[in-house]
């Protein structure tokens, strides 16, 4: 023990939980203890029974020892992790199994996110040993055991994974699976595929193979359907003997019948034209920081629909399992971003930087490769893509991206000048963030129909690729008011969603598929002097609630979707859910 011992909930971020200044913004490790009692059948049927210990997430850098053994090793926040520790827990029934986790939130040049550990050594100005986390993103580097922690068990044979993709016509779908068995090479597998009301539509008996759907129902966006996020259940049974005993696994996946389909122009689901009027999110609230808090996931779902939004944007990682579900259950169409947020630095161009980022990729698409709702993976958010390494290292990405998953489009998300991007090559949708008359020309509102055409011409003329306006907006200090609208008051931010908004309305009739505004609600960041407690750019206060904006964001996002939705016209009003 080498500092104080203090409570700490699990799931949370530890920075806002306590008193302790030095907490907040603490770098380094951090202990994690706890010690829990398995159930005695676990232990008992040491032979046929595997017992496995779940992160949902830590950050970043994981070390866990069960009853003193190193089990595992992780490096990165925002994905999962587990270990098999029934070796060390079976032979001992009616022992506590404490479990020991090492948490280091330290970023370097090679991390995702990357950023570096400065030491001021000018001793006249900073105490001995003095450093500072330097970080090039602007949300608050929360750390600590963010998702749930779970103890599982399964049978020694078990479905380790299985990969789903669908392709449908008017009539027919066809569900392409792939189940993994580990444990044993004999086994015997039986699938279900079963529609909402329990009938089964399709059955097979195979690793690998095609499951036939007649008169599919698919899943729809919300907004584009009446009956958004139809899932299908596909029910996985194995069967095997191992020592004479009969051991089975059964495993429930949800399957979501959509395709997607990227032309030069549009961005097609279930071969319709789907234009992304949404948001970009951080998961961030007070005092839980990161952790996972289902109220407020359930608010701002309920929030969400209330506006009109049919997607959102991971920025910029990769959001907790339960709100992928929802997303999946509502029919909110996403765009799955790592953590690359921040890539600024020449050195983290590199190949060890390089190889982490691929690893990343593939703990991301093994975990949402999926889910109906994922439509496109993201790589980065404002990389310094115009860097010589940029081209090579933004090549190799996508390429790992698409040979791990050929069933998406891939992207980055750019602020980079669109005649030096070397990344924008390789991604099949332009997606492009810009703050006009707030970053640029402050307090220039006038500055906006120009320049922002300008950008959308001069990048379409290049790429011929359909762009998303994947970042845009103005911070606001809730209840501060000033006509004519001047910067930081809540008119300025409505005025200027005005003047992108008509530039968006020209250009979407032409190759713009989307718009996700900055941000959904105010989040905390890094202390300075244009930071007021945080990024104020929020429509919604980070206690969701609304200001002016979110008025004027609602009254377009439903009259978008009323002119596109082949349903009858959705009155603001109309209940959907209840």
């Amino acid at each position: 023990q080498t500092g104080p011992v203090i409570d700490m909930p699990v799931p949370a971020s530890f920075n806002d939980i306590t008193q302790d200044p030095s907490l907040e913004n603490y770098i380094g490790w951090v202990w994690y203890e706890k010690e829990v009692l398995l159930p005695l059948r676990w232990l008992q049927d040491d032979l046929n029974t595997r017992v496995v210990l779940r992160f949902g997430s830590a950050h970043y850098y994981s070390i866990v020892w069960v009853n003193g053994v190193q089990v595992v090793e992780h490096e990165g926040g925002h994905l999962p992790f587990e270990a098999d520790i029934s070796s060390i827990v079976q032979g001992s029934p009616g022992i506590p199994c404490r479990i020991t986790v090492a948490l280091n939130n330290t970023l370097t040049p090679h991390t995702l996110p990357p950023g570096s550990i400065q030491y001021m050594n000018d001793k006249t100005r900073y105490p001995k040993n003095y450093f500072v986390q330097n970080i090039r993103f602007d949300f608050f580097n929360y750390a600590g055991i963010h998702r749930p922690v779970v103890l599982y068990t399964t049978p020694s044979v078990y479905i380790d994974d299985i990969t789903v993709t669908t392709t449908s016509s008017e009539s027919v779908a066809v569900v392409q699976y792939r189940v993994s068995v580990v444990g044993s090479t004999l086994y015997s597998l039986s699938l279900s595929l079963r529609d909402q009301e329990g009938k089964v539509v399709a059955a097979g008996d195979r690793p690998a193979g095609e499951l036939k759907v007649l008169n599919p129902k698919l899943w729809w966006p919300y907004l584009m359907h009446e009956n958004p996020g139809y899932r299908y259940s596909l029910e996985v049974r194995m069967q095997a003997q191992v020592n004479g005993a009969l051991l089975e696994d059964v495993y429930t996946l949800p399957v979501g019948i959509r395709t997607v389909h990227v032309t030069s122009t549009q961005f097609l689901i279930n071969g319709r034209p789907f234009y992304f009027h949404g948001v970009n999110k951080h998961e961030d609230a007070d005092i839980r920081g990161k952790g996972l808090d289902w109220p407020l996931v359930v608010k701002d779902f309920n929030l969400l629909r209330w506006l009109g939004a049919n997607s959102f944007r991971t920025s910029h990682y990769p959001y907790a399992e339960e709100i992928m579900d929802l997303c999946d259950a509502y029919g909110i169409v996403v765009i799955d971003e790592c953590p690359g947020v921040g890539i600024k630095m020449p050195e983290s161009f590199g190949n060890k930087s390089l190889q982490h980022h691929l690893v990343v990729m593939e703990e991301l698409i093994r975990r949402d490769k999926n889910r109906p709702s994922v439509v496109m993976w993201s790589v980065a958010n404002e990389p310094a893509s115009e860097l010589p390494p940029a081209a090579y290292y933004f090549k190799t990405v996508i390429a790992h991206t698409k040979a791990l998953d050929p069933s998406r489009p891939v992207t980055f998300v750019t602020d980079a000048n669109y005649a030096l991007d070397r990344g924008a090559p390789y991604v099949d949708v332009i997606c492009v963030n810009s703050y006009f008359s707030w970053y640029h020309d402050p307090g220039h509102l006038e500055v906006i129909p120009l320049q922002l055409t300008t950008q959308f011409e001069n990048w379409y003329k290049t790429y011929q690729k359909p762009i998303i306006q994947s970042e845009y907006g103005a911070d606001s200090v809730p209840g501060l008011h000033s006509d004519p609208p001047l910067m930081f008051s809540e008119e300025y931010q409505k005025a200027m969603l005005s003047e992108y908004h008509s530039v968006f309305d020209k250009k979407r009739e032409e190759y713009v598929i989307g718009e996700l505004i900055w941000n959904f609600a105010d989040f905390m960041t890094n202390q300075g002097t244009t930071r007021v407690l945080g990024n104020k750019k929020g429509i919604f206060t980070r206690q969701r609630q609304p200001k002016s904006a979110a008025f004027v964001l609602r009254e377009r996002y439903w009259k978008i979707a009323n002119e596109s939705s082949c349903l009858p016209p959705i009155t603001k009003s109309h209940t959907l859910f209840l």
